[in-house]
């Protein structure tokens, strides 16, 4: 096990290497002066000289390379272009914890409905309940995101109007914390987010329970007498969650990042608006940052998913 984790955290960082080199080449070919972008439309030219020294832009592409991963080794992410001397952990930290919430407790939520919804789909397959789970499932798959996010604004404006209710359709409470006004603001978002999400963990379950349910070992177990409750869900159901943990691993990967559309549509202000503004302003620090913060937790989400898969089934080894 010792040696099954050293592997993926080399493997960790060599992901984060490759991820820094491209976000950084890609901002280093982007066209446009990000000192000239802060300065407006009438830079000074000596102040621009002297922004470009002291960011380091005016040493070549590998130089800037090598210093960036110099501060990465000492958990530095350099210094945002657009607000000067303001540190790039300091402006992510005011949209992270908003992103990791809407995307712990949409993945929460995606869990606890859509894998039930897709192993009792399995267990009556072919019947109006597999039917009318499916049917649903998929039309919520199929429609984008932002258009339910829109969609739900729309509702929430129409009942307002229609019942004088002051239920928000826009931004977001504080950061983990739930009163009855911080509720208000987060319970559509997060309905929102987990609804693909469920469909998507429903679909799933289903298809890995009934090819489970075909095994000779379940029928086996049936023939033995076994109730259908123990054998579909302490024989099958055990078995069918490998398929579900590897969806779960890269899941969990994107809980920082949270959605980018969801966020957005509802004026949440978490990691993506400030994305968003940074790409705009060519402030590749703060991109750079979000791009790192985004492939350490797939990586980390697909470290997890290798180890559950030992506790789910102690016959997989981690090698």
């Amino acid at each position: 096990m010792v040696q099954f984790l050293i592997k993926r955290l080399i493997g960790l960082l060599f992901v984060i290497l490759v991820v820094t080199f491209l976000t950084f080449i890609i901002g280093y070919a982007a066209p446009g002066n990000p000192i000239q972008v802060l300065l407006g439309d009438h830079p000074n030219k000596a102040l621009e000289a002297k922004l470009m020294h002291d960011y380091g832009l005016d040493l070549p592409w590998y130089q800037q390379y090598a210093n960036f991963l110099i501060r990465l080794l000492h958990f530095d992410l350099g210094t945002s272009f657009k607000t000067i001397n303001r540190p790039v952990w300091a402006i992510l930290s005011d949209g992270v914890p908003i992103s990791a919430e809407l995307g712990f407790w949409a993945l929460l939520l995606q869990i606890v409905i859509g894998v039930p919804l897709g192993v009792i789909s399995a267990i009556r397959a072919n019947t109006w309940v597999d039917t009318l789970n499916m049917g649903v499932a998929l039309i919520v798959y199929a429609v984008p995101l932002f258009v339910l996010g829109i969609l739900a604004q729309f509702v929430i404006i129409w009942i307002d109007k229609n019942t004088g209710l002051t239920w928000p359709s826009a931004q977001w409470g504080n950061p983990w914390q739930y009163s009855w006004n911080d509720i208000q603001y987060k319970l559509v978002p997060i309905l929102v987010y987990a609804a693909a999400g469920m469909a998507y963990f429903s679909r799933i379950a289903r298809t890995s329970m009934l090819e489970v349910l075909r095994q000779d070992y379940v029928r086996t177990a049936r023939a033995k007498g076994l109730s259908e409750r123990l054998v579909n869900y302490r024989h099958a159901f055990r078995n069918a969650l490998i398929p579900l943990i590897t969806v779960l691993g890269t899941s969990i990967g994107f809980l920082v990042g949270g959605a980018f559309f969801v966020e957005y549509v509802f004026s949440i202000p978490g990691i993506a608006r400030i994305t968003i503004d940074s790409i705009n302003n060519l402030d590749y620090p703060v991109v750079q940052g979000t791009t790192i913060i985004l492939a350490v937790g797939v990586v980390l989400g697909n470290l997890i998913s290798d180890l559950l898969y030992t506790v789910v089934d102690p016959r997989i080894k981690a090698e």
